[in-house]
């Protein structure tokens, strides 16, 4: 087990990790902007470290004083938390290179899982039935294009998206062209990557999460699934334990399938996939966040699991 562990994030995440390595007796290492100076996540780590200037990318996103700091405090370890550099397969890379482990997948792993029309791709060849949709669409004659193949409504989604930017509903062609800009504008802004791609439209829909937990070994455990469908602006609202929409069979039909995915794929450590349930009652892939999720706590009061205590433990004895 680590000794110490630096946690290179800010809040109510960084509190929680925190908290779990103190149950687990395990000292933690605090990074901090000049403007957290005196936040709560200081004050409850054993030694903290301040790494830049206000503005997140001078601090909470500087990739290389956080390594120094961790390396400069004595840490093996580093946990990004959620947001911020949970998912950057470089600095993931970066930790890799300076002897640290990184509380996450492998950064090779977050590579191959970053691009979600990819991702949808090789969760196809795993066996998880899949949303028909496209590949990344470089023009708004090629979303078209892919468009009128799928069939209207249809969903633009940026390739690197997540917490519901990058999205737009398109019910018409004439829409298409609007949308396209909109999307790929927005992306860029919120991810740095404007590239997009298109998804059959399933409605009505409820949205079901499962959350699993992966190690080297080949291990998947399913702790359960989250139902989000309460949502507004395509961001969630309401999460729920057990979804009062899934049935004990259809259960234990998706935590085989996405439990053999998750093996298949060689996915390493905590994560969450998204499915669609129809009006029929089949399940659709979206994607999959290969992070913690700020719902977390929703699956932990149910299941009695301490998600971030098993994080670290998997990445400990990798």
């Amino acid at each position: 087990m680590f000794s110490k562990i630096l946690v290179a994030n800010r809040g109510e995440i960084a509190v929680r990790i925190i908290r779990a390595c103190r149950e687990m007796g395990v000292e933690t290492v605090a990074v901090y902007s000049e403007a957290d100076r005196h936040a709560l996540h200081v004050l409850l780590a054993d030694e903290s470290c301040c790494i830049g200037g206000p503005e997140a990318a001078s601090s909470y996103l500087n990739q290389k004083q956080i390594i120094a700091a961790a390396l400069l405090h004595g840490a093996q370890a580093i946990h990004p938390g959620y947001g911020f550099l949970s998912e950057n397969a470089d600095f993931a890379r970066l930790c890799r290179k300076n002897g640290l482990v990184f509380i996450g997948p492998e950064p090779e792993n977050m590579e191959r899982l970053s691009d979600k029309a990819a991702l949808k791709e090789l969760m196809r060849e795993a066996g998880l039935p899949v949303i028909p949709g496209s590949k990344a669409v470089k023009t708004p004659q090629e979303a078209k294009k892919e468009a009128a193949k799928l069939g209207y409504p249809v969903m633009l989604k940026a390739c690197a998206g997540g917490g519901g930017r990058g999205i737009r509903l398109i019910h018409a062609e004439a829409e298409t062209e609007d949308a396209y800009f909109a999307a790929t504008s927005e992306a860029v802004s919120a991810f740095g990557d404007g590239s997009v791609y298109l998804e059959k439209y399933v409605f009505p829909a409820r949205h079901v999460e499962l959350q699993i937990l992966a190690d080297e070994a080949g291990h998947v455990v399913c702790l359960g699934e989250r139902d989000c469908s309460v949502q507004r602006r395509n961001q969630k609202l309401l999460e729920e334990t057990p979804s009062p929409a899934v049935g004990e069979a259809q259960r234990s039909k998706l935590i085989a399938a996405a439990a053999h995915a998750v093996k298949k794929i060689g996915y390493v450590g905590a994560g969450t996939l998204e499915f669609l349930l129809d009006s029929r009652g089949n399940f659709w892939f979206m994607e999959m966040n290969i992070r913690l999720q700020v719902e977390h706590a929703v699956t932990e009061m149910l299941t009695g699991i301490d998600l971030v205590k098993w994080q670290i433990r998997v990445a400990a004895f990798r």
